[in-house]
């Protein structure tokens, strides 16, 4: 089975220790994860134009999805005008469901948390907890 190519879509100011975990299993050799994490780096810019180019480069590359979903993942981003949509989360996943075939994975750091509306009726896999386990089964289900 070839590895799945993964976009991680979180909240860096609030989850990125949560996508910093999920890149740290995606590199170990010694894992059971099948994936590669395809998601950039931070990007150095405040251009709104520079990071939606760098993020749809990056989103064309995938496969997949993976939402990471936290407590902020419905807040209104301070930009949300120039972005286009609520917040980044919001506009990475409407970017990856106009990607065809583009598959979606959803975790919740917390069970309380809302889904993005975006993330709704894309029949996207779930891992049920923020566990490994949980996380690595959604990803190979998917």
């Amino acid at each position: 089975m070839s590895r799945k190519k993964v976009f991680i879509c979180f909240d860096y100011d609030h989850d990125r220790n949560y996508r910093y975990l999920l890149k740290a299993l995606a590199e170990n050799s010694g894992s059971d994860i099948e994936f590669e994490d395809l998601t950039p780096e931070e990007i150095q810019s405040d251009d709104v134009g520079r990071i939606k180019a760098a993020l749809r480069r990056r989103i064309r590359e995938t496969t997949h999805t993976l939402v990471v979903v936290g407590k902020h993942a419905n807040s209104y981003h301070p930009k949300r005008d120039e972005i286009g949509a609520r917040n980044w989360q919001w506009w990475e996943i409407e970017k990856s469901a106009e990607e065809n075939g583009r598959k979606f994975i959803g975790v919740k750091i917390e069970s309380s948390n809302s889904t993005p509306e975006p993330l709704l009726n894309k029949g996207a896999t779930w891992a049920r907890t923020f566990k490994v386990e949980s996380i690595l089964k959604a990803i190979n289900d998917s």
